[in-house]
């Protein structure tokens, strides 16, 4: 799985961010793409030709994409239709089975729990994970880590997530700690995983100290 997340396209980034970030993407040949929010930072009507090269995005098992705060505030219904026409698949409270090399898991995502600010819908667990296969582990894409304190009880058994940035900015990392005790990098809890993504872009001040942007490769293994 390829993640990528907080790239917040916008006023400092532009399509020639997208179009690089997509080629490195890319060069990883992955068998799942997954884009865990905060894609933009503005409005699908000024921005909707900055992210197109993102619809050159390639995974032999789908490109998948769950709304942040940020997508929210730049009003994700607009934007998960442009993104639907780029060929990514949103998961807004629902999931899908992924099938590989004979190995399988379900696929869920969740909308970010400050949705509803214009489109009125927002995080919805228990439907995210309805109808999916009891036999199956599940990973799911939210983008605040701190859904995992809900789905860590829920039966999920990976979560991907960024929001954070890692900090991005010495000493903010421990200011974030007071609100997100999940920060950056892996954590366990319940017998449920999550990783945190210190993110791909950046937002406010152009600029990252002692927490370097990322573009995160996971492999998944099936257990005998």
């Amino acid at each position: 799985i390829a993640q990528i997340s907080d790239i917040h396209i916008g006023p400092l980034r532009d399509r020639r961010f997208s179009r690089q970030l997509t080629e490195r993407v890319n060069q990883l040949a992955p068998d799942l793409t997954c884009v865990t929010g905060d894609l933009v930072d503005g409005s699908a009507r000024l921005l909707a030709d900055e992210v197109a090269p993102f619809g050159e995005l390639r995974a032999r098992h789908g490109v998948f994409f769950v709304t942040g705060n940020h997508d929210h505030y730049s009003g994700a219904d607009d934007w998960v239709g442009v993104i639907e026409k780029l060929g990514l698949v949103p998961l807004r409270n629902r999931n899908v089975t992924v099938r590989c090399d004979g190995a399988a898991f379900a696929l869920a995502g969740v909308d970010d729990h400050r949705g509803g600010f214009g489109d009125g819908q927002r995080e919805d667990l228990p439907k995210a994970l309805a109808g999916c296969d009891p036999a199956l582990p599940i990973v799911l894409l939210a983008h605040d880590p701190n859904t995992f304190k809900r789905a860590s009880q829920s039966g999920v058994d990976l979560q991907l997530s960024g929001h954070t940035h890692g900090g991005q900015i010495w000493p903010f990392r421990w200011l974030v700690r007071l609100a997100v005790p999940f920060v950056a990098g892996r954590y366990a809890r319940n017998g449920a995983e999550l990783y945190v993504s210190r993110g791909t872009g950046f937002w406010g001040p152009p600029m990252r100290l002692f927490a370097p942007a990322e573009i995160t490769e996971l492999t998944l293994r099936a257990l005998d």
